[in-house]
């Protein structure tokens, strides 16, 4: 054994050995083809240990199959599709705190270096070239003579016609189903897509069109079945709501709730506005039922949720039983509100072990 080994210059001699030699270059021959690839590692940051394992379990079965006589292709190339590199990008060009603490500290980036890193063109280069010195350092078996992108074309190309086989063979088809969309690059995002707003889900709600004369006041719930034991609706008498018509109805909904309908596949357009104040007080027909329910004003009814109308359900949500008890006795002339609210009749849904025909009442 050597008295003065180094790691460094004994892996440099043989790095240097494998590339003079072409070791890792493959070209046709008689042997047993074997190739392979792993996980593309995406150019938004300098690789890490996790990148390190994924890699080198590729290159330990290269050179596992290479031991066994076969002709290995080995080759290597890099993500660089999709949002999140545009996004970093207009980060940068920001001088976004969070992104420059980031990248100079954990990704040891010189201020001057990653300021220049302003387009996503120039982040691709960067971080390819940050890649492949890192993978070569530790000597991976890699054909570099291969190494692309996948927004080269003819990369492209390839997935194209990859597409192609599949249509044809009926396994992927054409249709429309919900996706995560950006408002701002005006594209549908998934995961690996999001730099912020990862807890970002599609939620599945059921829309019930209480009637106003001619106008429809829809409520989006996760439970559609408790349209049976609506006793009225809440609005946010401090909230401006719009009207807009919707594929030919005209809806009264929170203009956040118009915002996220122009992203549907509804035909949407802006007709006006109207206080949520002006609403309150009126009454509209359960589409189910056929009953007349007053609309109430409820400061907690968040517009950014559902349609900003909420239905109530006071028999069996303790919530609404709470907000409607705080309503009892009060002045609510100025909202055109004559009734007694207390003499409004809970409707009884569906028997809760433990407890009577009025859970919610019960509850609290």
């Amino acid at each position: 054994m050597l008295e003065n080994y180094s790691a460094k210059d004994m892996e440099a001699k043989w790095q240097k050995t494998w590339e003079d030699k072409a070791v890792f270059q493959p070209e046709p021959d008689s042997r047993e083809k074997f190739f392979l690839t792993i996980p593309y590692p995406y150019l938004n940051g300098n690789l890490h240990a996790g990148h390190t394992r994924t890699f080198t379990i590729g290159d330990a079965v290269a050179r596992f199959q290479r031991m066994r006589g076969k002709n290995v292709l080995f080759p290597m190339a890099f993500h660089a599709t999709g949002t999140p590199i545009v996004g970093l990008s207009e980060l940068i060009a920001n001088r976004d705190p969070l992104i420059w603490d980031v990248y100079t500290k954990l990704h040891g980036i010189p201020e001057e270096e990653l300021a220049a890193l302003n387009t996503p063109e120039k982040i691709v280069l960067y971080f390819r070239r940050m890649a492949r010195a890192a993978m070569q350092s530790i000597g991976y078996s890699i054909d570099w003579r291969r190494e692309f992108t996948t927004t080269d074309p003819a990369y492209s190309k390839f997935i194209e016609w990859q597409y192609g086989i599949l249509r044809r063979l009926d396994y992927v088809v054409k249709g429309s189903h919900p996706v995560r969309w950006c408002p701002h690059d005006k594209n549908p995002v998934e995961d690996h897509d999001i730099l912020k707003g990862e807890d970002a889900t599609i939620m599945d709600f059921a829309l019930i069109k209480f009637r106003m004369g001619d106008k429809v006041l829809p409520c989006a719930t996760l439970r559609p079945e408790t349209v049976f034991g609506v006793t009225n609706l809440w609005l946010n008498p401090d909230v401006n709501y719009v009207l807009a018509t919707v594929n030919g109805e005209s809806w009264v909904v929170s203009r956040e709730a118009y915002e996220k309908l122009t992203f549907t596949d509804r035909t949407v357009s802006l007709v006006g506005e109207i206080s949520g104040r002006e609403l309150i007080g009126k009454k509209v027909s359960n589409p189910l039922t056929g009953t007349k329910v007053l609309v109430l004003p409820a400061a907690f009814v968040d517009p950014d949720n559902g349609s900003g109308i909420v239905m109530s359900v006071p028999a069996h949500a303790p919530y609404d039983y709470l907000a409607l008890k705080d309503l009892f006795g009060k002045d609510l002339s100025g909202y055109g509100i004559s009734e007694d609210l207390r003499d409004i009749k809970f409707i009884s849904l569906i028997e809760s072990p433990g407890y009577g025909e009025l859970p919610a009442v019960e509850a609290v």
